[in-house]
């Protein structure tokens, strides 16, 4: 897969506490299809999907504050910063309709940047990360879990990437994407992963009332049924045979998905 480098469309935006926001634009064309990664990730990661989507779209992916070529300077991660900083490249972009994509942590992070452009968006895609809206975590549990990253940085991460991966996946891809995750500034990634760890949807889903889709892997389950109950209408994708990373272990398969939610979405079905 490719990875992105300094290249022609790359852009920035202050977010709304004046961090320096890196984003890239391709394409042209509604709906607008605006990007999200995942935790310890980067706008990279959608690099196979921006290629293909500009053909027929403007598309937008973004380095959230803390990763890729974004500012660092943020006093409090949280999932509601995120998505300001997505709603502030939409702004300076003056996009009219969008459909957002977030992959993992950027599930949580589309939810807070709809709240933000009422009006826009047509429907939130998530990427292997919508599979339980009813969900919650304890803080204690949450606490727990984080102290090894405490302890240990570069290990705990190392251990967590590699377990979202199936043992065929490719070692060069688990140790691209290792390097990448490993690199973030440890204080970042362990307040935004606690933030997203206790993070619920639900309420924000209810207010928002907007269409929601998930492309999965069945690696993890999804709870339609429990989904539902916040989501009535909301519909999932399965891919088999991949880990976490489904936009980059099997981009055809998952553009395939992709194309098919966003005409379900501008169609109305």
């Amino acid at each position: 897969m490719p990875w992105s480098c300094s290249r022609r469309g790359d852009r920035t935006v202050p977010s709304a506490d004046g961090v320096n926001i890196a984003y890239h634009v391709e394409g042209g064309g509604e709906p607008a299809l605006v990007f999200v990664h995942g935790w310890s990730c980067n706008r990279s990661f959608w690099d196979g999907q921006v290629s293909a989507f500009a053909r027929t779209h403007k598309v937008v992916a973004v380095d959230l504050a803390g990763h890729g070529a974004s500012g660092r300077g943020r006093k409090a991660w949280t999932i509601p910063a995120f998505g300001a900083d997505v709603a502030a490249v939409i702004k300076k972009e003056k996009l009219g309709k969008i459909i957002l994509i977030g992959h993992s942590m950027g599930g949580d992070v589309i939810v807070e940047a709809a709240r933000l452009c009422p009006g826009q968006v047509i429907g939130l895609i998530g990427a292997d990360t919508f599979h339980d809206f009813t969900e919650t975590a304890a803080t204690e549990e949450v606490e727990g879990f984080l102290l090894p990253f405490k302890e240990n940085f570069t290990a705990a991460t190392t251990e967590f990437v590699r377990s979202m991966f199936r043992p065929t996946a490719s070692p060069a891809l688990v140790a691209k994407v290792t390097k990448t995750m490993t690199a973030t500034r440890p204080a970042i990634a362990i307040a935004a992963l606690k933030a997203t760890y206790l993070y619920s949807p639900a309420a924000a889903l209810k207010e928002l009332n907007l269409p929601v889709k998930g492309i999965e892997s069945d690696l993890y389950g999804v709870n339609v049924d429990g989904n539902r109950t916040v989501v009535p209408g909301f519909e999932v994708k399965m891919m088999a045979g991949t880990g976490h990373f489904i936009q980059i272990e099997d981009p055809a398969t998952f553009n395939r998905l992709l194309l098919e939610t966003i005409d379900g979405l501008v169609n109305g079905r």
